[in-house]
């Protein structure tokens, strides 16, 4: 081989790697998350994880990203351990499917059907498809699909071109003599497994025996170590990513050590005995492509059938190894709820988001729960339910400070469209959460004040402020439901609403002026309703803009800041519709 040969066999495995790096990202985002949550939501049944885990490999092209995955889903508490071995195992046999698809490349024949078979032949039609559909993509699906396409042509071209440098090398008997020395069982399972462990994935270190096999160096008995190697290689990522992670998720990552180890070694021994008992005719042959493709899928089929009764075992193994500590005895009750801003997670953006979502809804929901709280320690003050109050104010600030970090890591990813736009979302929809909780913490210190100085309202205003707190708990709950619902039809409802309590402030304040003049009112006892009402309407403000982020999600042309004079026609009408009920349901009563 010249250095011209050596330039086109490295520039054929940087196309390799890339074409299968850029198909595998694009069919994780075209997911958007999907498989993950199918993960999530397995049951204990082993067979079904198998299914699951061979399914979703299948799909994603990597063993090494869902054992990374699994690892995320035990160390975030989402996910035990028992759960995660059948999917390790299902994993190793989903990761066949691409040498299947590499071994297309061995394809002979002269009929016109068989020719196009070849990946020589229809990739360059993916190619064209793939980049028409890139060039005048403007959906984020669309965009997705053409990565994959052109992911899959770029991975194709490669592998052919890795094959056709190589090829001129099995007339060279230095280096077939060199390929000859991997028929070492030992030697076989270490290079196989160092080659794997530095690119990271068992398909790509499989693929590139694949393309060495066109050399004819190979036999099937030469090759069933290399295979070994290979994956056991491919736990390095999952070990590597369960550094700093907790006992568990390391547990994970040791499982999956342990069933390639130990699947290979049974493997070994058992093709050897056979081998000496029957003496395999097919040992000593060439082996090709396909060859290959049907050794790997026989391993870890073979590895997962022998295995899958001992999970338990695998299980125990993975705990003697790491055993229990006391630590992890007394925080297993304590559930950490924000371990599932998993950085893992990260590389999934689709399943990230998710984690987010139902975090920020929970977020929602105390939000809602604390105004209820302050709002109610006006009629009933008690040192209890203030200090409850601060409890969960405390908490909103730790949501916030956590899920902005979170988001704003997640937002550096290769987000689609949507992912990006549901990323922005939620970053202003819990910077105004977390307001929503200060202005709580606020009319609690009000009401503790009020009872400190034994203030206390006139009855008329009493009546007025609970009008006004009334309206802001409806719109709370309005905008808070319709937020953890994504229900857009119910916030359109808090825009006119929130209308309604401007009103109400502007009244409360001048009804105050009125009874001051009268003497009714204390100075003192008007700058505390003053401080109220500024919270409230506060409150209303940031309640208004949950939901118009909503409906921006629907309609991307609404200005957040214009929606109201934007309005027009038939939704003017029931914009207004609304306002006129609200303004019904929430009257002060009569004139001072």
């Amino acid at each position: 081989m010249d250095i011209f040969g050596f330039l086109s066999l490295i520039g054929g495995l940087a196309l390799f790697l890339y074409g299968m790096h850029v198909m595998g990202g694009g069919l994780e985002k075209l997911s958007g998350g999907k498989l993950e949550r199918i993960l999530e939501k397995l049951t204990s049944n082993p067979l079904k994880a198998v299914l699951l885990g061979a399914g979703v490999t299948a799909v994603i092209q990597s063993s090494s990203a869902t054992t990374v995955m699994l690892v995320g889903f035990v160390n975030s508490g989402i996910m035990k351990l028992s759960q995660a071995i059948g999917i390790i195992m299902g994993a190793n046999i989903g990761t066949t499917l691409t040498s299947w698809l590499l071994s297309l490349t061995g394809i002979e024949g002269g009929n016109f059907f068989v020719r196009m078979l070849k990946p020589s032949s229809f990739s360059p039609i993916l190619a064209l498809l793939g980049i028409i559909l890139l060039m005048g993509a403007k959906s984020s699906r669309k965009k997705d699909i053409s990565e994959i396409l052109l992911g899959f042509a770029v991975l194709m071209f490669g592998m052919e071109t890795m094959s056709g440098a190589v090829k001129p090398l099995a007339d060279v008997p230095e280096f077939t003599g060199i390929l000859t020395k991997f028929s070492n069982p030992l030697l076989g399972i270490l290079v196989g497994a160092l080659l794997t462990a530095v690119i990271q994935s068992s398909s790509a270190s499989v693929g590139i025996l694949q393309a060495l096999s066109v050399t004819g160096a190979f036999t099937y008995g030469s090759v069933i170590p290399i295979i070994m190697g290979q994956n056991i290689g491919t736990c390095v990522t999952a070990m590597i990513s369960a550094v700093g992670a907790n006992k568990g998720a390391r547990r994970t990552a040791f499982v999956h050590l342990y069933f390639n180890v130990i699947g290979s070694v049974v493997f070994l021994a058992a093709y050897s005995i056979a081998d000496t008992i029957f003496q395999f005719g097919f040992t000593g042959e060439r082996v090709g492509a396909a060859g290959i493709a049907a050794i790997h899928s026989v391993f870890n089929i073979f590895a997962t059938l022998v295995l899958l009764p001992f999970t338990k075992g695998l299980e125990k193994l993975a705990y003697l190894t790491i055993p229990v500590s006391e630590e992890e005895l007394k925080s297993s009750g304590r559930e950490d709820e924000f371990k599932v801003l998993d950085e893992r997670f990260l590389s999934t953006p689709g399943y990230a988001i998710e984690q987010c979502i139902a975090l920020a809804k929970k977020m929602a929901e105390l939000s809602e729960t604390v105004i209820q709280e302050a709002i109610g320690l006006f009629d009933n003050f008690s040192v209890q339910q203030a200090e409850l109050v601060q409890e969960q104010e405390d908490m909103l600030d730790k949501y916030e400070d956590k899920l902005s970090a979170y988001l704003t890591r997640l937002s550096s990813q290769d987000l689609t469209e949507k992912d990006g736009q549901n990323v922005s979302v939620l970053l202003q929809s819990i910077s105004d959460l977390e307001r929503i909780g200060d202005h709580a913490l606020n009319l609690m210190e009000i009401a503790g004040s009020m009872k400190k100085k034994e203030l206390e309202f006139s009855r008329k205003a009493k009546h007025e402020m609970e009008v006004f707190g009334g309206a802001v708990k409806d719109i709370l709950n309005r905008s808070i439901q319709a937020f953890i619902h994504n229900d857009t039809k119910l916030a359109l409802t808090v825009e006119p609403l929130e209308e309604v309590i401007d009103n109400l402030n502007k009244e409360v304040k001048k009804h105050h002026i009125k009874r001051l003049k009268k003497g009714k009112c204390t100075i003192e006892l008007g700058l505390t309703l003053s401080d109220i009402a500024v919270n409230y309407e506060r409150v209303a403000d940031h309640c208004s803009n949950l939901a118009v982020y909503m409906i921006q999600m629907e309609d991307n042309t609404v200005e957040a800041h214009d929606y109201v004079n934007n309005l027009s026609g038939t939704t003017r009408m029931r914009f207004e519709e609304m306002q006129e009920f609200f303004h019904s349901k929430y009257q002060l009563g009569g004139k001072e």
